[in-house]
């Protein structure tokens, strides 16, 4: 089956936008809390996370190289995979059989999904996976329509890269099949480039893999605690197809929809259909978070762009306003607002001002804290976040301030040392999870408080600040026992 020319110049004018206005906006405000934890994790390299696998460490590694501190190179990598997804999801259409239309509507799409669009503007797991899941989708799709082999052992190579930067991959995989063995395309299952392609992911997350088994499988532990953080904040299946309808937006929801209801009227793609239903009956079951499942959507969309182009009517008529109504929330979804309006408020006008701002005053603040001990017990003092996100605040902004290395007994940031012998006392950050340093220190006191300057909400503002003193047993003992997830 031959299909229409890529419609370039539209697709690439809404890509061009989408990126111009990431860059514009990528070094506005700060650090997102979990962008610092991946500076300080590419850091400390390894093959393996308590909380992922290493490919953002790495590419927060790389940036934070090539120039210490510099926001928007960090996040280009974001940016690029963001843009890029524009790209893909247009390509998608196209293999689906869409023309110009049903390509620049898909390619909008992708560009107006606040999670897609928001998200781009943050160097994070949740930006790489979606964009790297949509490239796997179209390479099987390409394949459905060509039949060329080689496409599945491109598959199996990029499905290598995404499961280092998250597991969920797996989950696509292991339903799709399920649904293929269903639904077909059966034979699908029978080409020797998809198993070779499966066997090279498989040996590319050895190392990880291994790395999990020497330190007890804490990635297990890991998804228990988000499965109750997940519940916690959003409730059950209601809360997460809300949050997921959400992270969508008005365009996407419909198109969505649309694009489900057609691929099982469409026996060659019927089996896309299963896997998204899967997906998400699995990470609702499971306590995932919504945004596990925003990998799957763009190929609806293009399945439901395409299924729209025999509307010619009443489509611009429904499609213009919902575009227009969605740039509105992207343009909300990012940091387009002074800092200086967020003073005094706990509002979040975005999904991402509420944790980007502020973290420079708190590394002050800590900073002021440790210069005022007497210079006896600071010579004994060790710096310790109540929070991975807490600790990799100092890990960034510490040095310039004279501060010492600083340690973290929470989540991955547990792995990354231990304080030294000589450390008696400890300079506690956060109020998180201090009863248990009441518990192994004769006192804890609080000696001062995280008082953002700025009159800005980040999660730490009047925190505490505590010295616990006189530790009663060693760091080699004490150290396991102080460690959360």
């Amino acid at each position: 089956m031959d299909v229409a020319a890529l419609a370039v110049r539209p697709v690439a004018i809404i890509a061009g936008l989408l990126g111009i206005t990431l860059l514009a906006t990528a070094g506005r405000y700060g650090y997102f809390g979990d962008e610092l934890y991946f500076v300080a994790a590419g850091h400390h390299l390894d093959f393996g996370y308590v909380d992922q696998p290493p490919l953002v460490p790495f590419l927060a590694l790389i940036a934070d190289t090539i120039a210490p501190g510099n926001l928007v190179v960090l996040r280009i990598p974001a940016i690029l995979a963001t843009v890029a997804g524009v790209f893909v999801a247009a390509l998608m259409a196209r293999e689906l059989g869409g023309e110009r239309r049903a390509q620049v509507i898909t390619a909008a799409a992708y560009a107006v999904a606040p999670f897609l669009a928001g998200g781009g503007h943050l160097l994070a797991t949740s930006t790489v996976d979606p964009f790297l899941w949509a490239v796997i989708t179209w390479l099987l799709v390409r394949w459905i329509r060509v039949r060329e082999d080689r496409l599945l052992l491109w598959a199996g190579l990029v499905t290598a890269v995404t499961s280092q930067g998250k597991y969920l991959i797996v989950f696509f995989w292991l339903i799709a099949a399920a649904a293929i063995l269903l639904a077909g395309p059966r034979d699908l299952l029978r080409r020797p480039m998809l198993w070779l392609g499966a066997a090279i992911a498989v040996l590319t997350s050895v190392p990880a893999l291994l790395w999990q088994a020497r330190n007890g499988w804490p990635q297990l532990e890991m998804s228990s605690v988000i499965a109750a953080d997940e519940h916690a904040n959003i409730g059950g299946a209601g809360g997460f197809l809300v949050v997921l309808a959400l992270y969508s937006g008005i365009v996407g929801v419909p198109l969505g929809l649309y694009g489900l209801w057609r691929t099982f009227r469409l026996p060659q793609l019927r089996f896309l259909g299963i896997t998204a239903i899967g997906l998400i009956v699995v990470f609702i079951a499971t306590g995932g978070r919504p945004y596990y499942a925003a990998g799957i959507l763009p190929v609806l969309w293009a399945v439901g762009a395409v299924g729209l182009e025999g509307r010619k009517r009443w489509v611009p008529w429904v499609a213009w306003p919902a575009f227009l109504a969605s740039v509105a929330l992207v343009v909300f979804a990012l940091p387009t607002r002074p800092v200086e309006s967020l003073r005094g408020s706990d509002e979040v006008s975005s999904f991402i001002d509420f944790e980007s701002v502020g973290w420079p005053q708190m590394a002050d603040e800590v900073a002021d804290a440790y210069r005022a001990l007497p210079d006896d017990v600071r010579a004994h003092t060790a710096i310790v976040g109540d929070t991975y996100w807490s600790a990799s605040v100092m890990s960034m902004y510490g040095p310039e301030r004279g501060l010492p290395e600083p340690y973290g007994p929470n989540r991955g940031y547990w792995y990354f040392g231990v304080p030294p012998e000589s450390a008696t006392n400890v300079l506690y950050v956060g109020d998180n999870n201090s009863d248990l340093m009441r518990r192994h220190f004769r006192t804890v006191a609080r000696v001062s408080t995280v008082d953002n300057k700025l009159g800005i909400q980040n999660g730490y503002q009047g925190a505490p600040i505590y010295l616990c003193t006189d530790r009663d047993e060693p760091w080699s003992a004490l150290w396991p026992a102080l460690r959360t997830l």
